[in-house]
């Protein structure tokens, strides 16, 4: 029997940090946290690419109760954000409860004992009476199966695991993808490499990024002056949740928005071809909306090629495309993204009589409520699980909200004295039926579109559908009747 807590929490992003805090405000201490690294941070950790920073505002993408008066720039890079992360995990004094260097390979529910107990790589397990699952669902690089890669005799790593130790200065680069990452790093790479070759499968609406220095006058505004720093949160709070109008529905919006990203491109790219090449033939939202200042620019220089005839074979030291044009490269670094859908394949997770959730997930689709509980798996909560990721706003305001609404379950519990809290089959039905009439009807559904948002069935399993506040409201606590109450705690 390994030892035992109260509460399992496996991750220490933003989830796994924010749950901690959550549970410490409650008076609940009987926790620990379970990271595979030696160090917090999560993707804002592992995710150290040239150019990595976040596309939401930092003075909201941080936690409200734990705001940061000293970001440098509107939008932080990833060293920023580490820092910030580490420095929550410092004054919150939440390092003396993590376990680093253990990586979690699965759990299982113990009826008899009404537990969880976690197994990892080494073998030692962990046992909870509630489990937290704060992994994400941005953490297992997606790889493509490319002809003949492994003839290929150079260099080739993912975005999310940049080989900082290889030069690239002279060298000869191809990047795979032209997604969130590559539109960062293509930029950082393309004045030192000495040819760049972007092969993109599919172009992405791109805005101008409203970034700039913090000015030191308004950092000290918000160090020195109580409520200004949380009243500037809450107008661009506001600003970014307009945005989801046009995501469910309005088309006419995501028009408008289509209108500014080609001005934006017509800025920097003259070349009518180069332009044809660049521009979507889906609504804009269909695809997650990436904005840059740079990356137009750089797809401009003499030293850069954008290829958009597909990858047919790849040699010991060149990639052939579609065409038959054969382009010398010495390194191939993939901005593919990761998996996001079937995350929740790669963990083994087994419930009540057996259920195995991957199994059961794959043939059914991802069936959750809220995207926290899941029927037939009593007491296990997930962070930014299904459904409840954003193309509009801080996914951290939906952390913040299913933290504390996990929290509430387990006083649900406690309160009752009973051992294990599970949401009710029919509930989860109804939500899940809720949600997805929302989601049909938007712009991820009608945008003329296949995107990562979509599971293997082409129905979306990754996005919030409508307003942040609404989530807010819905979850700010639980509803008991909800929810199944079972054994006793003994007490």
């Amino acid at each position: 029997m390994g030892a035992r807590f109260k509460v399992v929490i496996v991750g220490t992003g933003f989830s796994g940090l924010g749950q901690a805090i959550q549970l410490e405000r409650a008076g609940i201490r009987d926790y620990v946290i379970l990271e595979k690294a030696h160090e917090v941070g999560g993707t804002w950790r592992d995710n150290s690419y040239p150019g990595c920073a976040c596309d939401v505002q930092s003075h909201m993408y941080s936690f409200s109760y734990e705001q940061n008066p000293n970001w440098s720039r509107s939008f932080s890079a990833q060293p920023e954000i580490f820092e910030y992360l580490k420095g929550v995990a410092d004054k919150y004094r939440l390092r003396e409860r993590i376990r680093f260097g253990v990586e979690v390979t699965g759990a299982r529910w113990d009826a008899e004992q009404r537990t969880w107990t976690v197994s990892t790589t080494s073998g030692t397990e962990y046992v909870g009476q509630f489990l937290v699952a704060g992994v994400g669902g941005l953490h297992i690089p997606q790889i493509p199966a490319l002809p003949g890669i492994e003839r290929f005799t150079g260099r080739t790593w993912h975005s999310s695991g940049w080989d900082h130790d290889h030069d690239l200065t002279g060298k000869r680069v191809a990047v795979v993808g032209t997604g969130a990452s590559a539109i960062q790093f293509v930029p950082r790479i393309a004045p030192e490499v000495g040819r760049l070759t972007v092969f993109q499968r599919t172009p992405p609406w791109i805005m101008p990024k409203p970034d700039h220095p913090m000015p030191g006058w308004a950092r000290t505004l918000f160090q020195r002056v109580p409520g200004v720093q949380r009243t500037y949160r809450n107008l661009l709070y506001w600003l970014l949740e307009v945005r989801a109008v046009g995501f469910n529905g309005h088309p006419a919006l995501m028009r408008a928005g289509e209108a500014v990203a080609k001005r934006h491109m017509r800025k920097h790219i003259t070349d009518p071809v180069l332009r044809r090449e660049l521009t979507p033939d889906y609504t804009m939202g269909c695809k997650r909306v990436l904005i840059s200042n740079d990356y137009y620019p750089a797809l401009n220089r003499d030293n850069v090629d954008l290829v958009t005839d597909g990858i047919a074979d790849i040699r010991e030291n060149s990639i052939v495309d579609n065409r038959g044009v054969e382009h010398e490269v010495d390194v191939i670094v993939y901005g593919t993204g990761f998996h996001v859908t079937d995350a929740m394949e790669y963990l083994d997770i087994t419930g009540v009589d057996g259920r195995h959730l991957a199994k059961e997930w794959a043939g059914e689709g991802v069936q959750t409520h809220y995207g926290i509980t899941v029927s037939g798996f009593p007491n296990l909560f997930f962070l930014l699980g299904p459904n409840t990721a954003l193309g509009h706003n801080s996914v951290v305001f939906m952390i913040e909200s299913q933290s504390r609404y996990v929290v509430d379950a387990i006083r649900l519990a406690d309160r009752n004295q009973a051992a294990a809290v599970q949401v009710r089959q029919d509930v989860q039905d109804a939500f899940q039926a809720r949600i997805q009439r929302k989601l049909a009807a938007g712009v991820w559904t009608q945008g003329g579109c296949t995107s990562w948002y979509l599971d293997a069935k082409g129905v979306n399993r990754t996005i919030w559908p409508g307003f942040t506040w609404r989530y807010w409201m819905e979850t700010r606590r639980v509803t008991p009747s909800d929810f199944e109450l079972t054994g006793r705690t003994g007490r």
